[in-house]
């Protein structure tokens, strides 16, 4: 028998969130067992910072320009590889995606999307290597259309709960201090979509026995926005007894000459002269945000973060019940993060810094591998590292079309000397298209010129209107450059800083050395999100 698989994702969670990463309001005691007696990797970055382009690195193994999904919209394609698949056909894996899966747009009211028809047929069958899939989104409805199969659920047992979710990218006001997509959920946290996944996830575990290998991938769509936890377990958290973080520039007048340092759009998304559509609510101006509404948006946050942690808790535990946990690997970690207040900026978007980027990313061999833990890695590595991992614990061949490595268990291990992240968007006309190493230390994004106005299919779906190009273009020179040694909150970009012009070349060479090699595959983007 092989080593089983709990592969355990979040949605847009900080890496300071838990309690072994620095996190100090949060109560994560499973996931920080997870790191202490695991392998706790303190510099994970992803591939892209926002949903879509990042799930689909993680099931691709592969960088975004590679497997073509390079922003929010572009359904990954179906003959994409899928490591799900793998395990299951050369493995001989029992596999199963229990969450949110969001590697089709999920926006479709049409019902494009087999991500999204198969929830309406009540398909829980075969899909992209997964012999189980069953996903839920952050509400239950859109509109009055179900989203994915919790929608389904939702409306047929608790129907009076179908529309007790907040409104996802409206802005709406609400919880107690009139703070966007935040709502006093009155639904019962069993209901709740995250205790919902658990569940599932320990009625999966029942259907295997003890001579299965399985993958599973229980993926929750919180602390992602709107935040909406139960109103029950509010109280965990309450909002007034928080105070600001230490990231945060405490003052608008410290905001302000923070932004300024930035490209144009830092400083025009907090004023309202330029509008974030591709990162969150395209109405919301991140500067009318108060204290007392940024405090209860991070209260709600971290009750989520505690909801999962106790999920976490409970499943685990079911797979030490059936005798099984001596056996499992348990991998921990997220898509991308949440400014949440950094910068005095909200959601997230095309600002590559650790608010981001950085992920919190754990690993808990299976006590019979007999792999040395107990470790912190500082080395930075990627999120295609874990599509390697998994090969790896599986016993099987890494195959060429993954092209992250097998996670290194200490820092003695060669080979981890960078991570690389992009950004394109998603509207043409922002055409923002970003470019990201992190290497020693340092963070540099070079901005390649704008390319607003110029097709990329969503005007095929949503008319030429979304190829007005944005107030906002680059030529191209732009930057941004970071000392995460001294300056940890990326508060001084020091692109423009003629003593580091040496080391931005470097940079910018070793990048591109990374990016021109690779694969590109072009598609269209078809829908919004």
């Amino acid at each position: 028998m092989g080593r089983n698989i709990l592969f355990i994702t979040t949605d847009q969670q900080r890496f300071d969130s838990l309690g072994c990463n620095g996190g100090t309001v949060a109560r994560t005691p499973v996931i920080d067992q997870l790191a202490s007696s695991g392998i706790n990797y303190s510099r994970a970055y992803n591939q892209n910072a926002v949903c879509m382009p990042a799930r689909s690195s993680i099931l691709t193994g592969q960088y975004v320009r590679t497997h073509g999904v390079i922003c929010n919209g572009i359904p990954l394609p179906t003959d994409a590889p899928s490591i799900a698949e793998y395990l299951n056909k050369k493995g001989g894996y029992r596999t199963a995606l229990l969450g949110k899966a969001h590697f089709e747009p999920g926006f479709d009211s049409k019902l494009k999307w087999e991500e999204n028809k198969r929830a309406i047929r009540g398909d829980t069958g075969y899909w992209r290597g997964f012999e189980t899939s069953i996903q839920a989104m952050h509400a239950a409805a859109f509109g009055d259309l179900p989203l994915s199969h919790y929608g389904r659920w939702i409306r047929k047992n608790h129907p009076e709960h179908f529309h007790s979710f907040g409104d996802l990218l409206g802005a709406i006001p609400g919880g107690d201090t009139g703070a966007p997509e935040t709502k006093n959920n009155p639904i019962k946290r069993e209901w709740y979509h995250t205790d919902w996944i658990a569940d599932l996830t320990i009625k999966q575990l029942d259907e295997y026995n003890s001579e299965d290998n399985w993958f599973i991938w229980m993926s929750f769509p919180d602390p992602h926005h709107p935040w909406d936890p139960p109103n029950s377990e509010n109280s965990r958290i309450p909002w007034q007894d928080l105070e600001l973080p230490e990231s945060h520039p405490k003052t608008e007048e410290d905001t302000v000459r923070i932004l300024e340092q930035k490209p144009a759009h830092w400083l025009g998304y907090y004023n309202g002269s330029w509008s974030n559509a591709e990162g969150g609510p395209m109405n919301f101006v991140p500067s009318g945000l108060s204290k007392e509404m940024l405090l209860e948006i991070t209260a709600k946050t971290h009750v989520m973060n505690e909801l999962i942690d106790d999920a976490c808790g409970k499943v685990i535990n079911h797979v030490q019940s059936k005798g099984w946990l001596e056996n499992t690997d348990i991998i921990f970690t997220t898509d991308h993060g949440e400014l949440l207040g950094d910068f005095g900026l909200l959601y997230k978007g095309p600002f590559h810094v650790d608010s981001l980027m950085r992920l919190p990313l754990i690993w808990k061999p299976a006590p019979n591998a007999l792999i040395q833990t107990g470790n912190t890695v500082r080395n930075p590595v990627q999120q295609i590292d874990i599509t390697a991992t998994l090969c790896e614990i599986a016993g099987l061949q890494v195959p060429d079309w993954i092209q992250g490595k097998p996670l290194p268990i200490d820092d003695s291990i060669p080979g981890f000397d960078r991570a690389v992240c992009e950004w394109d968007s998603q509207f043409p006309g922002y055409g923002m298209h970003l470019r990201t190493i992190y290497r020693d230390g340092w963070l540099a994004t070079f901005y390649e010129s704008s390319t607003g106005g110029q097709p990329n299919g969503l005007e095929k779906v949503m008319g030429d209107h979304v190829l007005l190009p944005s107030a906002i273009q680059y030529s191209g020179d732009e930057g941004e450059l970071y000392n995460l040694n001294e300056d940890p909150y990326q508060h001084i970009n020091r692109f423009n800083d003629v003593s580091q012009n040496s080391l931005i070349s470097d940079l910018r060479t070793d990048l591109y050395n990374t990016l021109d090699n690779l694969e590109v595959r072009k598609l269209d983007v078809e829908a919004p999100v």
